[in-house]
């Protein structure tokens, strides 16, 4: 312990400078902007996201998580999450779809409302991922229902969700 100390002291604190002092956060923050003002000018009321873990390692499920702290507020652009697949206009699927999960997902998406948009969120909803060939997996998300757009990444950052789903909604107009 002694010797991470002296190092500690011979070289002094490392850190990363702050992302509003580097040179890639203005863009980022730009496209922001813009995607919430274009979500803003196509959702008139809102739209109802139903998010289902299919079985994924919860990575995606934590970038989504971010999207409702205040630098994001996806609720006061028009996106919110429900709890009911009734109330849902797009079924938001992680993971690969194992086989524990296929009927709850199937069940999820027939009672969806018409007209049922799904999103498979990430490389294992897409293809199944690092999972592929696994004796409990059925596959990606497209394996067991329609997918109408498939947003890659491992996991999907926070931006490109927004992104996808401004995508999505655009296509629907």
């Amino acid at each position: 312990m002694w010797h991470i100390l002296r190092r500690v002291a011979r070289v002094g604190l490392i850190s990363a400078e702050s992302p509003r002092e580097s040179p890639t956060a203005e863009p980022r923050a730009i496209a922001r902007e813009e995607i919430d003002a274009e979500l803003l000018r196509l959702l008139s009321r809102s739209l109802a996201v139903r998010l289902v873990d299919a079985g994924s390692c919860n990575g995606c499920e934590f970038e989504l998580g971010a999207l409702s702290n205040p630098y994001y507020n996806i609720e006061g652009r028009g996106l919110r999450f429900v709890a009911s697949p009734r109330h849902a206009d797009v079924l938001l699927v992680t993971g690969p779809v194992t086989l524990h999960m296929r009927d709850a997902l199937l069940r999820s998406y027939e009672a969806m409302p018409e007209p049922r948009l799904v999103v498979a969120l990430g490389d294992c909803a897409a293809d199944a991922g690092e999972f592929a060939g696994s004796y409990a997996v059925c596959g990606g998300v497209a394996e067991v229902l329609p997918v109408d757009l498939r947003i890659p990444g491992c996991p999907v950052p926070p931006l490109r969700v927004l992104q996808g789903l401004l995508e999505l909604v655009r296509q629907r107009r």
